[in-house]
């Protein structure tokens, strides 16, 4: 298989699809993987490092998005893209399509068939290639909460941890999973108070029992959603419904009711956020305030540190991207049912429940389709 990676496009996004060794172990199965000249830049990686492992350089992204049979990037492709993408080309790449209806009608016309990362599962059901950037996210989230809070950058003025007579700041972290244990852990080491809720109780005494009951859990419901709130120095939305859009938790009037300078970081922005004034942002400008409240929405956090987020992920696709090479879509998908969850679109047709419900399109299992 002829296989693509072009430079990242989206806003100060410095991740890279594949990194050397992800280029020698597709070579070695016999494989041609052509690299953009400087697309591992941002994440350290020399173009030289690529032509070592067995990769061939490409000058231009137009090369290797005409040429490449599957193009593995990191996000979803943007304007300047979408007039590049092929006709039974394979894009995979993380996707969220739920909130993006107009990339999901182009995929749709020009018979793309994309895989998503983020709903691509495990055989225990986990979601082994969002996991690595979600434990990114959620560990950026704490401390990206605490830079904001400080009171030059629009915030309270608040120190996380607090100090000896004077208390830490209150975090409220909505969603219990990756993000958000990954959030709690580095805003409890910061100091901070932390009150996480879910409404998986489940998932509740897994976290009172691995916090050693430091970070107090809650059963998410409304009234505990607005009070919990309220109460907020630091609001962490961590909610994620594999494939479809993030239910909005957080009202407009819920926001209004919090202290001036307070600020929300919502990570589930990707898949159109989890609080009703959420509106995506980038890393160029990555803020907006709503009734004093202060909104950090970046929809491709982990771009931030590259280096170490390029690693983890290519350490989980790699993986899927070797069996998609080396047996072919159909059989890859056929052979797989964890990777074929995450084929969102297919021959013009919508294959993932969650996307199809949240822009009214009619589902078609992939079963049905590549069987």
């Amino acid at each position: 298989m002829l296989i693509g990676v072009p430079k990242e496009v989206k806003d100060n996004e410095f991740r890279v699809g594949l990194v050397p060794a992800g280029v020698k172990a597709l070579s070695e199965a016999g494989h041609t993987v052509f690299i953009q000249e400087g697309a591992g830049e941002g994440s350290g990686i020399r173009d030289e490092d690529y032509v070592q492992a067995g990769g061939m350089l490409a000058q231009s992204s137009d090369q290797i998005w005409a040429q490449a049979e599957m193009i593995i990037k990191v996000k979803e492709p943007i304007e300047e893209e979408c007039p590049k993408l092929r006709e039974h080309q394979i894009l995979f790449t993380y996707l969220h399509l739920a909130p993006q209806p107009m990339l999901t009608q182009l995929l749709l016309e020009k018979k793309v068939t994309g895989i998503a990362y983020e709903t691509i599962k495990d055989k225990d059901g986990s979601l082994p290639l969002l996991i690595p950037m979600s434990e990114v996210a959620g560990r950026m989230a704490a401390q990206i909460g605490a830079y904001f809070l400080e009171r030059n950058q629009g915030g309270r003025g608040i120190l996380l941890g607090g100090v000896p007579g004077v208390p830490p700041a209150q975090v409220v972290i909505i969603g219990g999973g990756v993000v958000g244990m990954n959030a709690a852990k580095i805003a409890l080491g910061m100091g901070a108070h932390v009150t996480v809720l879910d409404n998986n109780l489940r998932q509740l005494r897994y976290i009172d029992d691995v916090f050693l009951g430091r970070v107090a859990t809650l059963a998410s419901n409304s009234i505990t959603i607005a009070d919990s709130v309220r109460k907020a120095d630091l609001l962490i939305g961590a909610v994620l419904i594999p494939g479809a859009a993030a239910p909005r938790l957080v009202t407009r009037a819920m926001v209004a009711t919090m202290k001036k300078g307070a600020v929300i970081v919502d990570v589930s922005v990707d898949q159109g956020g989890c609080v009703e004034t959420t509106h995506p942002t980038t890393h160029s400008h990555p803020t907006f305030v709503v009734d004093g409240v202060l909104h950090y929405c970046v929809a491709n956090m982990p771009g931030a540190v590259p280096r170490t987020s390029t690693f983890a992920l290519t350490n989980a696709t790699l993986p899927y991207a070797l069996q998609l090479a080396n047996l072919g879509l159909k059989r890859a998908l056929t052979s797989d049912a964890g990777l074929a969850e995450g084929l969102n679109v297919f021959e013009g047709y919508v294959t993932h429940r969650g996307v199809a419900q949240a822009l009214h399109y009619d589902y078609e299992p992939a079963k049905d389709l590549v069987g």
